[in-house]
């Protein structure tokens, strides 16, 4: 019994049919993996952003004080000095922008070096379209 349709008697729109719906289960379960992925890496940010932000806030009211601080303390080194006051600024001024300078250098290039892309899913799907190239050419 021999028939048109094919060897393993499946006809074309049932073999349609199939690949169609193994393209469905491959794509959800890729979209699964991503959603997943990227919600790990979004529960991670969700705990420590509000730490990193109440911490921010210490530090910013630390960073003024200091600043007064050692503003006073500069000016009261100059004692008598005209303008002492006004060069202590720039003197802070100075220092601030060169550690500034330096720590958003260091913020910059760490940022490029971090990772935030789906590395699982990339490589799975890098794998599975080597696999679709394999098959595309051993079925032709």
């Amino acid at each position: 019994m021999d028939n048109a349709a094919g060897h393993n008697g499946k006809g074309l729109t049932e073999a349609y049919n199939d690949i169609k719906e193994d393209l469905k289960d491959f794509v959800s379960t890729r979209l699964q993996m991503l959603r997943v992925e990227m919600k790990e890496k979004f529960d991670s940010l969700k705990i420590s952003v509000p730490a990193l932000l109440a911490g921010a806030l210490l530090l910013l009211t630390a960073f003024f004080l200091f600043t007064g601080g050692l503003v006073a303390l500069i000016a009261m080194a100059m004692a008598g000095a005209p303008y002492a006051y006004t060069l202590a600024f720039f003197i802070v001024c100075v220092l601030y922008g060169l550690g500034g300078g330096a720590v958003t250098f260091y913020g910059a290039r760490t940022l490029r070096e971090a990772r935030l892309k789906p590395e699982r899913t990339m490589r799975v799907l890098k794998q599975d379209q080597v696999w679709l190239q394999t098959e595309a050419r051993t079925r032709i």
